[in-house]
């Protein structure tokens, strides 16, 4: 996901509590996914509105860090460490702490979740 100096990146709530970090690219895309969903169902709405209503564009300093605006620090808990996760098309951003906890309660239950996923060798 790389991002030239200057950049910009768009930053939105993600699930678990944590933050998502996307490109332009990446960004548009998750658009595009969502304007093929009916509107008519109320998720999708909820969803849409939550999500965009959230969403921030970030740009890159000359260092290659964003600001996180501080409603969406406060959203994902974020104090002092952090974590980065590489997801698929996108960057997770989430408290050290949240992160650890989530390890605790999934990692056990890798195996499971893993064939839940891949029933049949496509992803359900």
């Amino acid at each position: 996901m790389g991002c030239p100096e200057g950049g910009e990146l768009y930053l939105a709530p993600e699930t678990d509590q944590s933050l998502a970090i996307y490109s332009q690219e990446a960004f548009e895309r998750l658009a595009d996914r969502l304007t093929k969903v009916p509107p008519t169902r109320q998720d999708v709405r909820a969803f849409a509105r939550l999500f965009y209503g959230l969403a921030e564009r970030v740009e890159l300093d000359s260092q290659g860090r964003v600001r996180i605006p501080p409603k969406l620090a406060k959203l994902a808990q974020l104090e002092n460490a952090v974590v980065l996760v590489g997801v698929r098309d996108h960057v997770e951003l989430w408290s050290a702490a949240r992160w650890e906890s989530y390890l605790a309660e999934k990692q056990a239950h890798y195996d499971e979740i893993a064939e839940t996923a891949f029933r049949g060798g496509e992803i359900v």
